[in-house]
Parts: C-alpha cells; structure tokens; sequence
C-alpha cells in the first residue's frame, strides 16, 4: 500500500508540473502562430498555421487523389472487358476476378493503415506505396504491349486476341496486384493525411477539415471520370495499351505532386503498434478476473503528464460505460507496481490506462456499424461488373457512335458531384434547422440514407432488365437502349454521397488518435468483404439456379437468364441489412476526448 500511495504522490506533483508546462507551451504556440493538435513540419518542429497545412496542402492532396484515381480507374473499370475479350475468360469467371480482385485492393489497406499508425507515418507510407503502384502499372502497360495484344488490332468487340502463354498470363497478375498492393496501401492514408491539414482546435480548420472529406470524395470522382469515358472509349476499341500507359503517366504526375508538397504538410508521429496495446488489455483484463464490477472512474488508472509528455502525444480518452470487463485492465491493485530505487513503475500486460481500454471499446463498438456497410459494398461493386455486362447486351448506338458500356458509370461520377453540392448547399442547411443540431445529419443518419438509396437503386437495375429481357434480340443483346440505365447509375452515385462520405467522415470522427489511418482502412475492408460477398453470391446464385438443363440467373447469354431476379434478391438483402443497421445505430456510443465535445450520433 505504501507503493502505491508514493505513485499517487508522483503523479499529482507530476501533474501538476505538466499542466503548467502544457499551458506555458499553450501560451507559446497561441503567439508564434503554432498548431494546437499537436502536428509537427516536415522537420518535427511545432507547424506553423500559415506556413503549413490547410487548404494549400489540402488542394495539392485532392490533386494527387484526382491523378491517382484516374490511374486507377484506367485499369479497373474496363478489366471485366480486358479479362473476357483478351484473356478468354466467360462473364462468370470475369465477374468473379475482377471482384477478388478489387477486393484485395482493399484489403491491402490494412497494411498501408498499419504501418502508417505503428511505425511509417501518413507521409511516408503514401509516398511508399504511390511508387510501388507506378511500378506495377508501367509492368501491366509493359506487358500488355509486349505480350498480350496478339495479333496487333485485337482486344475490341469483334476482333479477339490469341491464346496465351502461362507465362504471359503470370507476368500480368503480377503487374495488376502490384497495382492492387500500391493503391490499397495509399488510399486509407491519404484520407487521413489530408484531413491532418487541418487543425480541429481551429474552428475555421475544424469546419474545413469536415468539408475536406466531401471534396475528396469529389475528387476521386473526377479523377475517374476521364477514365471511365475517354480511357473507356479506347480500351473498348482495342487500344489497351495506350489506355495503361495514359493510367501510368497519371500516376507519376500524382507522385511527383505529392513529392513537391513536402515542406508544406502537417504530420502527426506514428503511435505504436496499436496490436500490443490491444494484447496488454485483454491479459492485463484476463488476469483480474475475478475483480467485481461495476468501477467507478476514480479505481481505474491513467497515465499522469510526465507519461504524457514521453508518450507519442495521444489525447486521453475519457471512460464510457460498456464492456465493463475490459475495465477491468485500468483497475489498480498492489501488484501492478514494481519499486525500485529511483521510481516506481507499473507492469503494462497488468494495468492498462483508461485510454489503451478506451481504444478497445471503440473499436469494439464500431465494428457491428462497419458489418453493415458491407451490404452495400455489394450493391456498389456491381457497377463494376454486372452493371457492365448488362449495358453490353443493349443497344448502345448513338448517331453512329457507340457508347462503351464501362463509360454509363460517368453517371454514376456526375451524380455524386451533383449530390454532394446538393447536400452542403440545401440539404445540410435545412437538416440544422429543423433538427438544431449544427452538423445538420449525424453520419449515422446519412449512411441509413445512404443504404435506402441503394434499395432504389437495385430496384432500378432490375426494372431495366426486366425490360431487356422482354426486348431481346437472337444476337444476344436487345433492342433497349442503353441510356435506360442512366437512374441504376445516379441512384448508386447518389447513395455513395450519404454512405462513403458520412463513412469516411464516421470512421476519422470515432476512431483514437492511434488508430486514424485504420479507421479509413475500415472504410476499404467493407468495400473489399463487399466484392467477395458478391463474388460468393454470384457463384452461389448460378450454383443453385442452374438446374435441370436451366441456364441460371447470370449465364454467358444474358437472354436466357433471369439477371433481374438477381437485383431484386440484392434489394431485398439491402432492406434488411438497414432494419439490422439502425439497430446497431442505436446501441452505438460516440468515443470521448478529454477536452473535446462530444457529438450526438443517434
């Protein structure tokens, strides 16, 4: 006991001193026109607001997204087309790998997100990972060049290429998940990096800083929008590789922007691998098992100024009720402390701070919402493939110009910058007044907006082939034309505005000071869960319809299916998915900060 009461008398004295230093330093920042949040320049010293960060950094970021989009997009959009018309591969098989595919885009997120949270940082991992991606377009370019486009003129909707080798085919896997590897690890971070432009103890930068995630949502939309009509138009006739190479070159502009901005970014230091501070919890819980709850705050046990002050600078996160049994970490007892002559120090994998169980707990109650979102990254993904497939099985003439059935996802791009204009300039507006809350719609509130919308969407996507199908012709394809997908299209972009905009918003909001760049990572992993769930279900689907000589839902001849049935099943599975999500939106408790407000999320 007498250890424990010298502790206590270290922390209050240390506390105090800290405090007094934190609010001289406070003082000295407020004057030299530092930083509040604690971001450091490019040379670790306090930032400086007008010679740092903000929307300077900020448009050089958008900039970069655009370029990196475009890339990006250059290979994916067409890549159902590229796998069926050069590769040989049926529409099934297309369908499927193109999800893996952009699925494990997504996942590689994580390890962009953990690298940049433990060890890298936001800059560095996006400057890594930026070349790692170029690298595998200018191998995909390369090789598609070389080896793929054979004979020359091959690849278009009439002319087929050549068989290949499983060399050639080697080579190009390799190029396109080096291309998987780059973007998956860039993108969760320079979300997050481009909101630490802006500083939220600022409350000009504070609003910026909300407004950055509709614009850089924007961006990514514009970026694509090249790629998805001009690029589109290319590849659809056959020039691959003049379409991969154009994706290459936008990506070395985006690298070497991102590069020039250097002296002009924010950064935060990278907190430590979040996995042990994760394990020290749940041991340290584990052993005091057979501690009774419930604890009050003043049992459990927080890191003191001087820890603070040697620690990587994370703001501590006040207790919340739930998950009582993780509390059980910050409970103090007699045998968390080891004496020796100079100090006394506590055994971590024994007694945890508040902060560390916080961590937990949040990340604990944000994955039921995360779980719901991967529904809709199954309706959202079917842009990419069967949205493609239908539009290639209709009349897609236009005065003699035939419109490239990858390109009607430019609809898709237009609706979202349309929406996202519609929602801050009149939808946001109204939404403060009638419900006095300042930020207009919680994330929450937009992302079951988001999952509504997505429904509509489906039931538009089925209606049109419904149509098609009463329209078809023995050719394969239909006398419906392909502009009747035009609402399927707007309605999946303006789903995107409520669901991936208040998700990007949601996850940087809720997630700890240790964890940002995961919590985008979050973000990604839905989508990417979302394309093997449509994978899984397509090939489910065709598994259980094709019965009986019957040629199933989804065959290599849309006409003798039934693709209609398969976006009423996708509506009903997004109904459901939301009934489950408001649930899981009631239960949720937003995280608090010490000195930070606390938004109401329901």
């Amino acid at each position: 006991m007498e250890m424990m009461k010298q502790e206590e008398e270290r922390k209050v004295k240390m506390d105090v001193m800290y405090h007094e230093e934190e609010s001289d330093d406070a003082m000295e920042k407020v004057c030299c026109g530092h930083t509040q949040d604690g971001s450091v320049n490019f040379r670790g010293k306090p930032a400086l607001k007008n010679k740092s960060g903000r929307w300077f950094a900020g448009i050089i970021i958008l900039v970069n997204q655009g370029l990196a989009t475009l890339a990006f997009f250059g290979v994916s959009v067409n890549l159902v087309l590229f796998l069926t018309r050069v590769l040989h591969q049926s529409n099934e098989d297309a369908a499927n790998n193109v999800s893996k595919w952009t699925g494990t885009v997504y996942m590689f997120s994580l390890i962009g997100a953990f690298l940049s949270d433990s060890y890298w940082g936001r800059y560095k991992t996006c400057a890594v990972f930026q070349v790692i991606f170029v690298l595998g377009l200018v191998l995909l370019s390369v090789s598609t060049q070389l080896l793929l486009i054979r004979p020359q003129g091959c690849g278009n909707e009439h002319n087929r290429c050549s068989s290949h080798s499983s060399i050639e085919v080697l080579i190009f896997y390799i190029s396109l998940y080096m291309i998987a590897l780059g973007n998956g690890g860039y993108q969760p971070n320079i979300a997050t990096f481009g909101s630490d432009q802006f500083d939220e103890s600022d409350g000009t930068e504070a609003h910026s800083k909300i407004s950055f995630f509709s614009y850089f949502y924007l961006s990514l939309n514009l970026g694509s929008l090249f790629s998805n009509t001009f690029l589109s138009y290319l590849e659809d006739n056959g020039a691959w590789a003049l379409g991969f190479w154009a994706s290459g070159g936008a990506a070395v502009l985006a690298l070497i922007l991102f590069i020039a901005g250097t002296t002009r970014y924010r950064h935060f230091r990278p907190c430590g691998n979040p996995l042990s501070r994760v394990s020290q919890v749940l041991v340290a819980s584990s052993r005091k098992w057979k501690v009774m709850g419930p604890l009050s705050e003043d049992h459990l046990y927080e890191q003191d100024g001087s820890e603070i002050a040697e620690g990587n600078g994370s703001r501590k996160m006040l207790h919340t009720e739930g998950f009582r049994c993780l509390d059980r970490a910050a409970y103090v007892d007699v045998d968390d402390f080891t004496a020796n002559p100079k100090s006394v120090s506590r055994d971590p994998w024994r007694l945890c701070t508040v902060t560390q169980v916080e961590e937990v707990k949040s990340v604990l109650r944000l994955l039921p919402i995360w779980l719901c979102t991967i529904i809709y990254s199954v309706v959202f993904t079917q842009m990419a493939s069967l949205f493609v497939v239908q539009g290639a099985a209709m009349r897609h003439d236009v005065f003699g110009f035939s419109i490239p059935p990858a390109s009607m996802s430019a609809f898709d791009i237009l609706s979202v910058a349309v929406f996202i204009f519609f929602y801050r300039r009149i939808l946001q507006p109204l939404a403060c007044r009638f419900t006095g809350n300042p930020c207009g719609l919680t994330e929450l509130q937009r992302m079951g907006i988001g999952l509504i919308i997505a429904t509509v969407a489906m039931l538009s996507a089925g209606t049109v082939e419904y149509f098609r199908l009463k329209m078809a012709t023995e050719d394969g394809t239909s006398t419906l034309h392909i502009m009747w997908q035009m609402p399927q299209y707007a309605l999946v972009g303006a789903s995107e505005v409520f669901m991936y905009v208040g998700q990007l918003e949601f996850f940087n909001r809720q997630t700890p000071d240790g964890l940002k760049s995961f919590g985008s990572a979050l973000c990604m992993t839905s989508m990417s869960l979302g394309n093997y769930f449509s994978d899984a279900i397509v090939t489910t689907v065709m598994k259980v319809t094709t019965v009986k000589g019957r040629a199933g839902w989804i065959p290599e001849d849309l006409n003798k299916g039934h693709m209609d049935r398969f976006y009423y099943m996708l509506a009903v599975l997004t109904v459901i998915d939301f009934v489950v999500y408001v649930m899981c939106a009631k239960w949720y408790k937003s995280i608090r900060i010490e000195g930070k407000s606390t938004a109401v999320y329901h």
